[in-house]
């Protein structure tokens, strides 16, 4: 039987370490905490950055994981394992909030709805689920990008379309706006895919913290926001609130 393949073993030592801790780390720190001479930790490093499991940081030069690695390592998270675990929190926020709600996962490039709750009134309303949303013109879309569940490159390099004149188009905003929703810890979108309408999302978190979803409410910009277009704090709360519940049904810890 074939022994083990080194350069395998070292390339999953180096992920390993960048995985144990928050800092960004550099060439030379990679290679004496490993044991390695520079120039092999450099060619392992380039091959993990050419498949997206690596990211260099282009002002220091230093090195983290990549997105395309975190969003592979929840994919043992089933999605409907997500939807079960939610189905009793989603339907509490629309019932609290008075709101559509409606919850997102991962999907080649987009958002795709695995669960959707009516607005608890009798308006004609449509059923989303299946449906794929847009990641930087929707609340769900961009908490995935912000917090590392989609790559934001490949989405500017298709190019971001504009739903309304509110959609964030310029890669500089919508980098500003995902790194707001890291801050805030929420995602909103106000007329930015449809005219009219707003929403409120939050991370859904599992093992390890991994953001592997998002929770949302949603309807008209009247009812999400204050007369200056702001989202609601009360509501945001709850979409919140939601949004940490289902995680801690999912086993992440306190983040």
């Amino acid at each position: 039987m074939a022994g083990p393949v080194q350069s395998i073993e070292r390339a999953a030592a180096i992920l390993r370490l960048l995985a144990s801790g928050p800092r960004r780390l550099g060439l030379g720190e990679v290679a004496a905490s490993l044991g390695l001479a520079k120039g092999t930790t450099h060619g392992i490093l380039r091959t993990l950055q050419n498949v997206d499991f690596v990211e260099q940081d282009a002002a220091t030069g230093k090195y983290h994981l990549g997105a395309a690695l975190l969003h592979l390592g929840t994919s043992y998270l089933d999605v409907n394992e997500l939807r079960s675990r939610s189905i009793n929190w989603a339907d509490a926020l629309a019932a609290r909030s008075g709101e559509a709600v409606r919850l997102g996962a991962p999907l080649e490039g987009r958002v795709l709805i695995v669960h959707h709750v009516f607005r608890p009134d009798d308006t004609l309303q449509t059923l989303d689920v299946g449906a794929l949303l847009p990641l930087h013109a929707s609340s769900l879309g961009k908490v995935l990008l912000a917090f590392g569940s989609m790559p934001l490159e490949p989405a500017v390099k298709a190019g971001l379309e504009a739903y309304t004149r509110h959609t964030l188009v310029a890669p500089e905003g919508l980098t500003r706006a995902l790194t707001e929703v890291r801050e805030l810890g929420w995602a909103a979108e106000v007329q930015e895919m449809t005219m009219g309408e707003a929403g409120i999302a939050a991370p859904i978190r599992g093992h390890g913290g991994l953001v592997v979803g998002a929770i949302g409410a949603s309807g008209t910009v009247e009812r999400i926001c204050d007369a200056k277009g702001v989202p609601q704090p009360a509501l945001v709360s709850q979409v919140r609130h939601a949004a940490q519940a289902i995680s801690r049904d999912l086993g992440a810890a306190r983040w």
